[in-house]
């Protein structure tokens, strides 16, 4: 004790950082670690002063909320507003082209029948004086082969350059005259190709200008004087000329950097800003006292770049707020946040769309692509997998099969004879026919036959033609085909006035609008009629009727390709299975588990059974075989969504992961027995799973096997390394051996989930199918390292070291000891006495290179590199360039960090981005397709409003109703919510006085959403109210409020304060349901979430593997300068709460450095890892630099991609959506007007009405869309065979006809839906004219009961008379009576309806009259009706030769003689059918359009 002293320290509050004392202060705050910039180190704090949990919940939820999600959301932004805009600036930027051929060009050449067409022209072609063989040697592949393999060696030996030391001449080395050299060889090259193509020729090539350009600069470099000066980036960028090698690297890099003036703007817009902010900040801050960083241009200028980079951002505000005093450092501080969020939010999500437009492709080729890629997709699925293959190179075996019964055993059916014999009697009759053609006696039976068929077959046909192609015929088909033209013409003038003759003009919906062009490409299916009649039309007619042809045609050979498509689809799945067939017919050990089990047997079908049975709840309805909804389904999907077994092997992998939680180098599963138990567990339940699968689908050779992907392999994996290490269970792992490796490869068994689930192999599966892409953009930046670190190697090897003693400048002196001081830290004064020193301990003097990072090999400078390319250290990396080699080189390190983080690391996002719209099937999409995806993904999130009608009456509900609903109420209520809000500005401390005022001003505000509450419940009523989520969160935190004032009132601490907060926090975020674009942002993030929850699962599961390896790796390196008491790897869960601040980038690379110590800097042990202190260099270097890519550059773009995605959900302007947030409110409106009951569904009735509620946009006009409104009738009808139907089908039916399905559906989507259309209207026009015809013959059976009542009266005056004429063979004709008379005369008193269709339809039952009366000749009883009249009775008027019937009030009259002759054939009562259905297919009735609608 005696040598210790206890000092004061003073911590100055100006000197502090900024912490959440107040509200000011907390925002800034919170906003830096929003940035993932120091906010580790905030955690840190929390943790020593509150509890640990509360820390990692706080700061964890903010990082992934605010980082991830939200800023994200940022990038989502722009890329929207970018495309937008993209169109406007395309006649700037040019139009997107393929890769072409930087050696041919196209010029104008006319041919010989005097056209002109584009020819390509070689520029290679030999302009140049040199001999033939030259030119010929120039022009091979041989040629250019043997420079790029020159290149390549080139490349090799400038990056085996290294640091021999101080006193090593450099200037005439190995490597200096291997330059010299290869120079020499480059400049005959350039030389050669001159000679070969003329000078002109070749400066016309971009690659030979760029080829000059190093010629030149290399040459020069050579030159003793200028060897490793700034000469050398012309030696390291010939690794440039490397990408030739590969054609899929170099059309990647032409999309990239092709198109050049997008990128080159946005290059030349960031080098402006950062000038434009720099000259701000040097006036602004350069007056500053003690403020370095603003005092010249340069440092303004590195500082305001370093704040683009977000490397330090924060130490760079700190200091200029410390610098300008508390009155001005609220300015400051806004002016760098917003720069800060300019530059870091808008700027780099910038560049991300840039390339992603670059990225995509042209409509027209998304089509085609469209196509291919369909194409090539049924081309893959024709040939079975290799394994399976393998059996056609052994000969075929089939297997023989035993059968009970001979074919003569089986039963032959009966069959008539006189049904064969038909057949029998007509082949013999036309053999003989056929092969007697020559005339003789014995065939002219038969050639009699041939001959009265022949003639009687030309009757008919010129009969039939004479019907067909009459003059009556001919006329009606050139007026209907005039009235179609003309009809088409009317419609397509309606369609562009928007209005009808003699009506106001009013917009029309777009179901009619979409209706009607779909009319109009139905029209041209028949236009090959319509073209005939082509005189007096205008130029501009024809040419739009051509017109309207091509595209129809254009269509339709479309429509063809896409059914060859499906059909070779269709057939490569038969041959596929064929194919499989007969590998089971002719191989005996094909589809057998390993080679044993047999295909059908008991066990294998028992195993079966086991392995795939799986939890199905969807119940099906019995009678329209429709999914009913169940009130669990969620969880229901949830239970099904993998087998039994895999239910049970997911929650033993999940156990088995829990325990090894709980291992640490202290704590080891060798030597602890409850920890072997999950061991042992997790080991035989895998083998039973295994053996199970193997048993019921195979090994290898079979279609089903379990080794059939990397998921298989990857079980199998696993299951050895837990197998081995199980039956081995090493006591002693000595660090860096096998054993430990075991151990590290054991950490992989959380990885099983991953093949489990469906969902996470899909992960995997966006995650490696663009691996090509990301492998593209990894060699991309690579070669961006390699030219770097050789150029920095060759200029700074050996220059950056210096001696640890400030004040030792050469290193002849850098040699004994000298005292170093300590202090706690930079923000604490310890104040001395006189005389008296600071604390410090004396070290020996070394003359070393930085801790972190050097350039003495290509080695040791591409990992600087890398960790600069992160964005992390590059800070310090310049300072040690510049402070020891020269201020100008700092040029050096921000031209890579410009690079590296402006293009490389955007390209990565952006590549990630296309990768998965293209694993989604969204990267191939049109516009109008892109549009209809993202308009049936937001339908599928739309849900009924729930909300109850307002109250018939006008009582005390209906008022309550009024006022809640009201806006200024709901507005009244936000600017309260907002208000309780600020309540929460300062810090509510139980030891503070001004906390009760603020607690009570909230109790107030709790009162107020009670009665809120309260109101809407006597509104709506309780049922009503509990329909609404929005409802229930906000009767949720109304509850949790009511409890905290019965709390707060009753205790009066600390917790209930917290509590009160956590309410107003609560409450808050109710907020963001009350207005559109904030209810837009949060479903955006929601949605996010949810569809990104497999995503995160995903990376907590490698970030789980890493953990479990960390422990076994890492688990007792000493404590250095990043690894210390809060951050380390002795258990999984700091290692997990490592790993998750690796993922921001919060100095990884001082954890990984702190990781690799080596003796004499640690104590080594070779007899077990877990008694020593050193680290692992080569396990560290590979564990976190794929550690920081998989999950940085990876996986946290999948985040973005998907953010990306969801916003195009809700981000659409007026211009691009189809169907707008208001249609989507009003159908929600008029839906909950229909479903009284709230149940989602609502009977098919029901739909009509609905239909005709619409407004708007979706409004059907019966009075112009009479047929558009039967079709979505019928559809709904069909859907589910009559059954109820749901709120999303009928939303998806009006999506389906408001849109136009040409441009907005996919391929294999529009057929269906046309198919299906087509179907409708069959079907429609079939109902129409069935009911039409019902409604037809009803009215005729009215008329002809009162007929028949009027004749029955008749009957018994006139009896004798109708005997009398019934006797002749022949009607007498007689006097009409007064009676019938008086009749005719009150039947024609009545008013004339508006039939205008004369109709007399002899019905089947006519027949069977006529043949009653012939079979009863001579009988006097004989019954009336053989005619039945279509509507009422009218004037009857008889004479003597005719009888004279008025129809509906027709003016025209009809003479029907009745020839009622008891023997009249029967075929005049076929041909009268015949006649009448004739006038009805021919003339059109007015009461047609009155039949259409049957409501």
């Amino acid at each position: 004790m005696g040598s210790w002293e206890c000092r004061c320290l003073e911590l100055l509050r100006t000197i502090v950082s900024p912490t959440t004392h107040s509200q000011g202060t907390s925002i800034f705050t919170v906003y830096e670690a929003a940035s993932q910039e120091g906010w580790v180190f905030l955690m840190y704090r929390a943790i020593d002063s509150f509890p640990r949990w509360r820390s990692y919940f706080y700061f964890i939820t903010l990082i992934f909320f605010l980082a991830w999600l939200v800023k994200n959301v940022f990038i989502a932004v722009i890329i929207e507003t970018f495309a937008e805009i993209r169109v406007q600036f395309q006649q700037m930027w040019g139009s997107r082209s393929s890769t072409t051929s930087t050696a041919t060009t196209q010029m104008f050449h006319e041919d010989a029948a005097g056209g002109w067409q584009l020819v390509a022209v070689d520029v290679n072609k030999p302009q140049g004086r040199a001999p033939a063989c030259l030119q010929k040697m120039m022009r091979s592949s041989v040629f250019h082969m043997f420079i790029l393999s020159m290149v390549a060696v080139d490349v090799i030996v400038a990056a085996s350059n290294y640091y021999k030391g101080e006193n090593f001449k450099r200037q005439y080395d190995e490597f200096y005259l291997a330059e010299v050299a290869f120079t020499v060889l480059f400049d005959l090259e350039a030389l050669l190709k001159i000679w070969c193509l003329g000078f002109t020729g070749y400066i016309s090539s971009s690659l030979h200008k760029f080829e000059l350009l190093l010629v030149i600069g290399t040459t020069l470099h050579i030159y003793p004087d200028l060897y490793h000066s700034q000469f050398t980036y012309f030696q390291v960028l010939r690794v440039v000329r490397l990408i030739k090698i590969s054609p899929a690297l170099e059309d990647f890099v032409y999309k990239i950097f092709g198109p050049g003036k997008k990128l080159g703007s946005l290059v030349v817009f960031t080098a402006s800003l950062l000038i434009v902010m720099s000259a701000i900040s040097l006036q602004m801050f350069c007056f500053v006292e003690e403020l370095d960083r603003f005092t010249t241009f340069p440092r303004a200028f590195m500082s305001m770049f370093q704040i683009l980079t977000q490397e330090g951002w924060v130490d760079v505000m700190d200091q200029t707020l410390n610098a300008v005093g508390h009155m001005w450092a609220p300015v400051v501080a806004i002016y760098f946040i917003l720069y800060h969020l300019f530059a870091t939010l808008i700027l780099l999500s910038l560049f991300v769309a840039v390339i992603l437009d670059n990225l995509e492709l042209d409509e027209d080729l998304k089509k085609l692509k469209q196509l291919k890629q369909s194409e090539a997709n049924a081309d893959t699925k024709e040939k079975l997998p290799l394994r399976l293959r393998i059996f056609e190179k052994f000969p075929n075996r089939p297997q023989m099969v035993k059968i009970s019964k001979l074919p003569s055993d089986f039963t032959v059916p009966k069959i008539r004879e006189s049904f064969m014999k038909q057949f029998i009697d007509r082949q013999q009759q036309d053999t003989s026919c056929l092969l007697r053609r020559l005339p003789s006696a014995s065939s002219s039976s038969c050639d009699h036959s041939k001959r009265s068929a022949i003639e009687e077959n030309k009757y008919i046909d010129q009969k039939l033609r004479k019907s067909v192609f009459s003059i009556r015929a001919r006329n009606l088909l050139e007026k209907e085909t005039a009235i179609n033209k003309i009809l088409r013409a009317c419609t397509r003038q309606r369609m562009l006035s928007g209005s009808f003759e003699g009506q106001p003009a009013k917009e029309r919906s777009i179901l009619s609008v979409q209706h009607h062009i779909r009319q109009e490409r139905r029209s041209l299916r028949h236009g090959s009629n319509s073209q005939r009649i082509s005189r007096g039309k205008s130029l501009e007619t024809l040419t739009q009727d051509h017109s309207n042809t091509v595209r129809y045609r254009n269509a339709q050979r479309e429509d063809s390709e896409i059914k060859m498509i499906q059909e070779k689809k269709e057939q490569a799945e038969m041959k596929r299975k064929v194919q499989e067939e007969e590998l089971r017919e002719n191989h005996p050990y094909f589809d057998k588990p390993l080679f044993i089990v047999g295909r059908e047997h008991r066990f294998r079908n028992f195993c079966r059974v086991v392995v795939r049975a799986r939890f199905n709840a969807s119940k099906t309805d019995p009678v329209t075989g429709a999914v009913k909804n169940t009130k669990y389904h969620q969880l229901y999907d949830l239970l099904g969504l993998v087998t039994y077994l895999d239910w049970v092997m997911i929650i033993v992998t999940i156990c088995s992961c829990i325990s090894m939680m709980f291992e640490s180098p202290f704590r080891r599963v060798m030597h602890a027995p409850t920890l072997q138990i999950a061991e042992y567990v997790f080991v035989i339940f895998m083998s039973i799973e295994l053996n199970l699968k193997i048993m019921a689908d195979g090994l290898f050779f079979t279609p089903t096997a379990v080794i059939r992907d990397f998921g298989g392999v990857m079980d199998i994996f696993i299951y050895l390394v837990s197998l081995i290490f199980l039956c081995w269970m090493p006591q002693n792992v000595p660090a860096k051996s096998g054993a430990q490796l075991l151990m590290v490869l054991r950490c992989l068994r959380p990885l099983r989930i991953f093949k489990l689930v469906p969902q996470m192999r899909k992960v995997v599966r966006e995650l490696f199918s663009g691996f090509k892409e990301i492998f593209l953009v990894s060699i991309l930046l690579l070669t961006l390292m390699l030219v770097f670190a050789s150029f920095g190697v060759q200029l700074f090897a050996g220059k950056l070291a210096k001696c640890n003693d400030p004040h030792i400048i050469s290193r002849e002196d850098c040699h004994g000891i000298f005292r170093i001081n300590v202090s706690v830290s930079k923000n604490l004064n310890l104040k001395l006495r006189p005389g008296e020193k600071k604390p410090g301990f004396w070290v020996p003097r070394v003359w070393a290179n930085p801790r972190n990072f050097n350039f003495d090999n290509v080695g040791n400078a591409m990992l600087a590199l890398f960790e600069v390319l992160s964005l992390k250290g590059w800070v310090e990396v310049r300072d040690v360039i510049i402070h020891r080699v020269g201020p100008i080189h700092g040029i050096y390190i921000h031209v890579f960090v410009f690079l590296g983080c402006m293009i490389g690391l955007t390209l990565f996002v952006g590549v990630v981005i296309a990768n998965f719209n293209e694993n989604k099937g969204t990267a191939l999409l049109t516009v109008d397709q892109r549009r209809w995806e993202d308009l049936k993904s937001r339908l599928k999130i739309a849900q009924p409003l729930h909300l109850p009608p307002r109250p018939d009456n006008d009582g005390f509900r209906a008022k309550m109703y009024d006022i809640t609903q009201h806006p200024f109420f709901k507005r009244t209520i936000a600017v309260l919510v907002l208000a309780q809000s600020v309540l929460l500005s300062v810090k509510w401390d139980a030891a503070d006085p001004v906390t009760v005022p603020l607690a009570t001003m909230s109790v107030v505000f709790t009162f107020i959403f009670v009665l809120e509450v309260t109101m809407k419940i006597i509104a709506m009523s309780p049922s009503g109210f509990w329909q609404s989520r929005r409802n229930r969160y906000d009767l949720l935190v109304t509850s949790l409020g009511v409890i905290w004032v019965i709390l707060h009132f009753a205790l009066l601490n600390a917790y209930t304060y917290m509590m009160g907060a956590c309410v107003i926090v609560f409450r808050f975020f109710s907020i963001c349901g009350k207005h559109v674009t904030l209810k837009m942002l949060l479903l955006t993030v929601v949605v996010s979430m949810y569809k990104s929850f497999f995503i995160i699962v995903g990376m907590f599961l490698l970030l789980l593997c890493y953990a479990f390896a960390g422990v076994v790796l890492f688990g007792t390196v000493k404590y250095g300068e990043n690894i210390n008491r809060h951050a380390n790897f002795s258990s999984a869960g700091k290692a997990i709460t490592v790993l998750f601040r690796i993922v921001t980038g919060e100095d990884w690379n001082k954890i990984m450095h702190d990781c690799m110590v080596q003796p004499p800097f640690c104590t080594p042990d070779n007899s077990t890892y877990w008694k020593t202190d050193c680290g692992n260099y080569a396990g560290a270097l590979m564990y976190f630099c794929s550690f920081y890519v998989i999950i940085a550059y990876i996986m946290l773009n999948l985040l973005v991609a998907i953010i990306v995605e969801n916003f195009s959900l809700f981000y659409s302007t007026e211009e691009d959506q189809l169907l707008s947030y208001n249609d989507l409110r009003h159908f929600q409106i008029i839906w909950n007007m229909v479903d009284d009951k709230r149940e989602g569904v609502i009977p098919t009735f029901r739909v009509k009405f609905l239909l005709r509620l619409l407004r708007g946009r979706l409004e059907v006009d019966l009075d112009k869309d009479k047929l558009l409104f039967k079709h979505m009738c019928y559809e709904m009808e069909r859907l589910h065979n009559g059954g109820d139907v749901t709120f999303h089908d009928v939303l998806s039916m009006l999506s389906y006809r408001s849109v136009d399905i040409r441009k907005s559906l996919q391929l294999e989507e529009l057929l269906a839906r046309e198919q299906l259309e087509y179907t409708i209207e069959e079907e429609v026009a079939k109902q129409t004219i069935r009911m039409w015809l019902k409604k037809c013959l009803k009215r005729i059976r009215a008329k002809q009961q009162q007929s028949c009542s009027i004749i029955h009266s008749l009957r018994e005056s006139q009896q004798q008379e109708l005997s009398r004429f019934l006797n002749p063979p022949s009607i007498e004709t007689t006097q009409p009576s007064e009676d019938m008379n008086a009749v005719n005369q009150d039947n024609s008193a009545q008013p004339e309806t508006s039939s205008q269709q004369q109709l007399l339809s002899p019905t089947l039952s006519d027949r069977g009259g006529y043949r009653q009366d012939s079979a009863d000749a001579g009988k006097p009883q004989r019954k009336f009706g053989q005619w039945r009249l279509p509507s009422a009775p009218k004037p009857i008027s008889h004479s003597v030769s005719s009888v004279n019937l008025r129809f509906g009030g027709r003016s025209t009259m009809k003479s029907v003689v009745c020839k009622m002759n008891p023997m009249s054939d029967a075929a005049s009562c076929g041909s009268e059918v015949k006649k009448w259905w004739t006038r009805q297919l021919t003339v059109e009735s007015d009461e047609s359009g009155e039949d259409l609608l049957d409501i």
